[in-house]
């Protein structure tokens, strides 16, 4: 009986030895952090005034770019994230901004315009929830993740592994509130949908806002 026994616990820790060494699975490819990796995006801003009877669109292509390495103010390590504009396809691409991404533990944070911005939280899951402004002075606002690890098709292209973060969604007489991004595993975000508009009370006319839409076209490395 004995003998029996040893060979169970010696099974035991053999087993309990593989699972300890295979590594968990954070999945921080979903931000797309790696040098030179490249997005192109179809973007339409639209901005609403109603008492200037503004009711502008505008429409241009974004290439954003994870490039140099640089270290913050918090001694942690991140990349230069430069984005360009362009009106179409056929004139040259010009420097707009440089943002800076970092990982922060299970966080991936982008810094937007001096505004620290948690985008991300690993590994991602249907019960994750954060505040994406937990770190700058901007009101709280709460993410969580809907279809995790999903294939989806965007402006006709398939992708493969995606999920998408909620941020924001409410609709009533006066509000029309519809705010959420979709990444995807090895390019980081692929679509952008971002609606804030205040309506006239108990109609469909907007009042004031502003809406932005980033449909993913290609990527790649450079």
């Amino acid at each position: 009986m004995r003998y029996y026994y040893l060979i169970f616990i010696a099974l035991s820790l053999g087993f309990t030895g593989c699972k300890q060494d295979d590594p968990p699975k954070f999945h921080f490819e979903y931000f797309g952090l790696q040098e030179g990796r490249f997005v192109v995006y179809d973007v339409v801003e639209i901005f609403h005034d109603e008492a200037q009877q503004q009711h502008d669109t505008t429409r241009y292509q974004m290439k954003t770019v994870w490039a140099d390495v640089y270290i913050d103010n918090e001694g942690r390590e991140g990349r230069e994230y430069i984005i360009y504009k362009r009106d179409s396809d056929l004139l040259p691409w010009g420097l707009t901004d440089v943002w800076h991404g970092v990982y922060d533990g299970i966080r991936g944070e982008l810094i937007e315009e001096n505004q620290r911005k948690v985008k991300l939280v690993f590994a991602p899951t249907s019960a994750k929830e954060w505040d994406a402004n937990a770190y700058n002075i901007d009101t709280y606002q709460e993410c969580f993740y809907r279809d995790v690890h999903r294939d989806t098709t965007l402006n006709g292209v398939f992708l493969d592994s995606t999920l998408v973060v909620e941020m924001e969604s409410e609709q009533n007489q006066v509000n029309d509130f519809r705010i959420y991004e979709v990444y995807q595993k090895h390019v980081g975000l692929v679509y952008k949908h971002y609606k804030r508009n205040v309506r006239i009370f108990g109609t469909s006319v907007v009042n004031n806002g502003s809406e932005l839409y980033m449909t993913y076209l290609t990527s790649g490395f450079e």
